[in-house]
C-alpha cells in the first residue's frame, strides 16, 4: 500500500485535541459546583486527565498506526476486546452528539430569539440539521475536516473562553454583585452526600478525548515526537479554560438558576449588556456555534475511522467497509447519523432541555469511561506482553509507574461511572424511575451489544488487506 502523506502539524494536532476536549458548553455544568469546582478540577485532573494523557501518549507512540484504542486493546487482550473498546468509544457519541448540539441550538437562539433556547422542537430540529450537515462535510476527507476544526476551535472556543475569563475578572474587580462565595466551606464540597458529586461525571467527560487523535497518527508529522507534545499543550489549554471560565459564570449567575444548555450565553449577555456592549452578543453567539460545530466535526470522523479499522478484521458486515475516493467510510458515517437521529428524540420526552442535556451527558460519560478502563488495563498488559516495542514516550519506571498511573485512572473512572447513576441534587430530572431505567438499561444494552455482535460475526466479513496494526 502507498505510504500516506502526512498532513497534520503539531499546532494543528494540538488545536484538534483542544477541539475534542475544550467545549465551552461544559462551563455552565461546572459552574453549578461554585468555588468547589476548583476541588473537582484538582480531583479530575490528577485522577483522570494526567493518567489518560500519559497512557495515551505511551500507547500512541508505541502503536502509531491508524486504529487508536482498537489497536492498543487488541494487541493487549485480543480482537474481541479491541472491538469492544472501540465500540464504546464510538457509541458514547450517540448520546453525546445530541447534547452538544442542543448547546449549539440554544446558543444560536440568542442571535434570533432567546426564548427559543427552551423550545424542544427548535432544539431538536437544529440538532438534526447541524449533525447531518457535518456528516456530509466529512465526506470531503481528513485534511479539509482537520483544518475546519483548527479554525473553529480558535475562533469559537479559545477566543470566547479568554473573553469570559476576562469579563469575570473585571466583574470581580468592580463593585458589582458576585454570586461566587469565597470561603473554605465553599471550596470543599459536602463529600457525605453523593448527589453533590454527580456532576463530577460530566467533568470526566469534559476532559476525555485525548486518545481520539491517535486515529490520525498516520497523518501526523513525526508522530513519535509530536504526538505527546501536542496532547500536553492541549491538556494545559483545556484545563485553564475550564477552571477559570466556569468560575466566571458562577460570578454573575446563582448556581440554582444556571441553565446547562444556555447558561454560557446568559452569562455573556449579563456581562456585555452591563458594559454597554449588548450589540456584541449575536456575534459572540455565532463564534460559539462555530466552535461547538468544529468540536462536533472532530468527533464525527475520529471514532468512525477507528471503528472502520475493525471491519478489516471481520468485526463489521461488508456494507460498512465501503469508502469513497477520499478514503472516508461513508456507510459508517451514514449509519452513525441515523442512530444519532433516533437518540436525539429523547429531548422531546424529558421535562426540560436541561434535564435532557444532563441525562444524555451522564450516559455518554458512563459509556466512554468503560473504554478508558480498557485503555488503562491495556497499558499495564502491554508493558509485560510487548516490552520490546519502541515507545517514544514511556511512563517512568519499568513497571511501578504504569501500575500507579493506570490504577489511579481506573479507580477514578469506576467512581465516576457509579456516581453518574444518581440524579443530581442541583437539577430536577422528572420521574426518578424513568431516569434510572434509561441509564441502567441504556448502559447495559450498549455494553452487551458489541460482545453479541462479535460472537455472531461471519468469516466472510473479513476484508483481505494488510493488517494496519503490523
Amino acid at each position: 500500500m502507498p505510504k500516506a502523506k502526512r498532513v497534520v502539524s503539531v499546532f494543528v494536532l494540538a488545536m484538534f485535541n483542544v477541539s475534542l476536549m475544550a467545549s465551552l458548553r461544559n462551563l455552565p455544568l461546572v459552574s453549578e459546583l461554585g468555588l468547589s469546582a476548583l476541588f473537582f478540577f484538582a480531583v479530575v485532573g490528577i485522577g483522570f486527565l494526567v493518567p489518560a494523557a500519559l497512557v495515551s501518549a505511551e500507547l500512541a507512540t508505541g502503536w502509531p498506526k491508524s486504529g487508536g484504542i482498537y489497536i492498543w486493546v487488541r494487541e493487549a487482550f485480543g480482537d474481541t476486546w479491541g472491538f469492544f473498546a472501540i465500540w464504546m468509544q464510538w457509541v458514547h457519541n450517540v448520546t453525546w452528539f445530541p447534547a452538544i448540539l442542543a448547546f449549539v441550538a440554544a446558543t444560536l437562539a440568542y442571535i434570533f430569539n432567546p426564548d427559543l433556547a427552551s423550545n424542544k422542537i427548535f432544539i431538536l430540529c437544529l440538532v438534526l440539521v447541524v449533525f447531518w450537515g457535518m456528516t456530509l462535510f466529512n465526506y470531503l476527507g481528513i485534511k479539509t475536516s482537520s483544518l475546519f476544526s483548527t479554525v473553529g476551535v480558535i475562533a469559537g472556543t479559545i477566543i470566547p473562553g479568554i473573553l469570559i475569563i476576562f469579563l469575570g475578572a473585571t466583574w470581580l474587580g468592580s463593585d458589582q454583585t458576585s454570586y461566587l462565595t469565597f470561603s473554605w466551606d465553599a471550596l470543599i464540597p459536602d463529600l457525605g452526600d453523593p448527589q453533590n458529586l454527580v456532576f463530577m461525571g460530566g467533568l470526566f467527560l469534559a476532559f476525555a478525548g485525548l486518545e481520539v487523535s491517535a486515529a490520525y497518527a498516520g497523518e501526523v508529522k513525526d508522530p513519535q515526537k509530536n504526538y505527546p507534545r501536542a496532547i500536553i499543550i492541549a491538556a494545559l489549554i483545556t484545563f485553564f479554560l475550564f477552571m477559570l471560565g466556569s468560575l466566571s459564570i458562577a460570578v454573575v449567575i446563582p448556581k440554582s438558576e444556571v441553565s446547562l444548555v444556555s447558561g454560557l450565553m446568559e452569562a455573556f449577555q449579563l456581562f456585555l449588556v452591563n458594559y454597554g456592549m449588548g450589540w456584541f452578543v449575536p456575534i459572540l453567539a455565532f463564534l460559539l456555534v462555530f466552535g461547538a460545530v468544529a468540536e462536533t466535526n472532530s468527533w464525527i470522523i475520529g471514532p468512525v475511522k477507528a471503528l472502520y479499522t475493525t471491519s478489516l478484521h471481520g468485526n463489521l458486515p461488508p456494507i460498512f467497509q465501503k469508502q469513497n475516493k477520499r478514503n472516508m467510510p461513508v456507510n459508517l458515517l451514514l449509519f452513525q447519523a441515523i442512530i444519532v437521529t433516533l437518540a436525539a428524540c429523547v429531548i422531546l420526552f424529558m421535562p426540560s432541555v436541561s434535564a435532557a442535556y444532563w441525562i444524555l451527558t451522564a450516559l455518554s460519560a458512563q459509556l466512554y469511561l468503560v473504554m478508558y478502563l480498557m485503555m488503562f488495563a491495556a497499558a499495564i498488559k502491554l508493558r509485560y506482553s510487548k516490552p520490546h516495542v519502541p515507545r517514544a514516550y514511556k511512563i517512568p519506571h519499568p513497571h511501578k509507574g504504569v501500575w500507579i498511573v493506570a490504577c489511579v485512572g481506573m479507580l477514578s473512572s469506576l467512581t465516576a461511572i457509579t456516581l453518574s447513576f444518581l440524579p443530581p441534587a442541583q437539577l430536577a430530572v422528572g420521574n426518578l424511575i424513568f431516569y434510572e431505567m434509561f441509564l441502567v438499561l441504556g448502559f447495559a444494552f450498549m455494553v452487551a451489544l458489541p460482545l453479541v455482535m462479535h460472537a455472531f460475526r461471519k468469516p466472510e466479513w473479513k476484508k483481505i488487506v494488510r493488517d494496519p496494526s503490523r
